[in-house]
């Protein structure tokens, strides 16, 4: 036997692989327990379970089995005979805290998302978004032909954001700024953070129209400096800007449309300027890097980008026509990094 053969499994090795073959068991029974809104009623304390069955126009002897298996998953606890708790793991599915979990439960475990799951091989096999092949449409495409899907996608964006909104102004320098163009900044939770932290700065905010209709209340405290403009960044960017910042869009696309887009903002910049993009990065150790990895996947199954490496954001930033200057990483516990890249001379 050479020095490299695979050692033989032991019983523990097994136990562990069927936790990771069930795994779609806990995040089913989790998208049950958001739906119903049980985190929000346990957030004043315990409750039992029939009260909660009748809170929630659910059986209680199911609710029961439900709660017992993500109590030991740690996400409550059990205080009494079918009383349960929240404990603080399970409290970022609550509606109230900042960051809530809970949009992403309802986007990525929502019917009509988690049908994709199911088409993984096509993706391994043909390299293109099972999305696509489930729905005939891509996913952008499908958001705006069905408002219900896109008002959970743009509340799960905007949580996204909120997670990691303060990471951006607390660790970037924004003095130089003069005016902000958030380029598909969705609602505009991320640009009128950076405006309220930074009150000589103006903004503009832009997505396709449809998302951008809704942005009206998320940029109320600073629409006096926000401007709201409706179009495609395949077509071109707002011009006069002299930061241009993309939170989660390059990572949607593959490397030319991705191009596209960075021309775009390179274009509308001129000879000045910086691009700023929010993005996060796969680690060299695969392991370290597991958590990133689990969205690579999820862009290839659903949008067809990807998550990208230092070097080939690098690459990417030099093939558009930028230098990438500096990666600032934000310690937001999302593990984005913020990448700065200037005009290439």
């Amino acid at each position: 036997m050479g020095t490299n053969a695979v050692e033989v499994p032991s019983p523990q090795d097994f136990g562990q692989i069927f936790k990771f073959i069930g795994g779609y068991r806990i995040s089913r029974a989790i998208y049950v327990v958001v739906e119903l809104g049980i985190p929000d009623l346990l957030s004043a304390g315990p409750m039992h379970c029939h009260e909660l069955a009748a809170k929630t126009d659910s059986d209680a002897s199911t609710l029961y089995r439900v709660l017992r298996f993500l109590a030991g998953v740690g996400l409550v606890d059990e205080v009494g005979h079918q009383e349960f708790a929240l404990t603080r793991l399970g409290s970022t599915l609550r509606t109230d805290v900042p960051g809530s979990a809970s949009t992403a439960v309802r986007l990525w475990l929502s019917d009509f998302h988690w049908r994709t799951w199911g088409h993984l091989i096509h993706s391994v096999r043909t390299g293109k978004p099972a999305f696509n092949h489930v729905y005939g449409t891509g996913v952008f495409e499908y958001l705006r032909d069905n408002p219900d899907a896109s008002a959970v996608f743009n509340a799960a964006m905007t949580g996204n954001t909120a997670r990691s909104g303060m990471g951006v102004v607390e660790r970037y320098d924004f003095s130089s700024a003069r005016s902000i163009v958030d380029v598909g900044g969705g609602q505009g939770f991320l640009l009128a953070t950076i405006l309220r932290s930074n009150p000589s700065v103006r903004g503009v905010l832009f997505d396709l129209p449809e998302v951008v209709a809704g942005a009206d209340q998320v940029i109320a405290s600073v629409k006096d400096r926000c401007e709201v403009v409706g179009g495609s960044f395949f077509d071109a960017v707002p011009e006069g800007g002299n930061v241009y910042i993309l939170r989660q869009i390059i990572h949607d696309w593959n490397d030319e449309r991705a191009m596209t887009i960075l021309r775009n903002c390179r274009a509308a910049m001129g000879a000045a300027g910086k691009v700023l993009l929010i993005e996060r990065q796969i680690a060299s150790d695969h392991r370290e890097a597991m958590r990133v990895l689990h969205v690579d996947l999820e862009m290839l199954v659903n949008a067809g980008g990807m998550e990208r490496t230092d070097d080939e954001y690098r690459s990417l930033f030099a093939r558009a026509g930028f230098e990438l200057t500096k990666i600032v990483p934000l310690q937001d516990g999302a593990g984005f990094s913020l990448f700065e890249g200037v005009p290439s001379r």
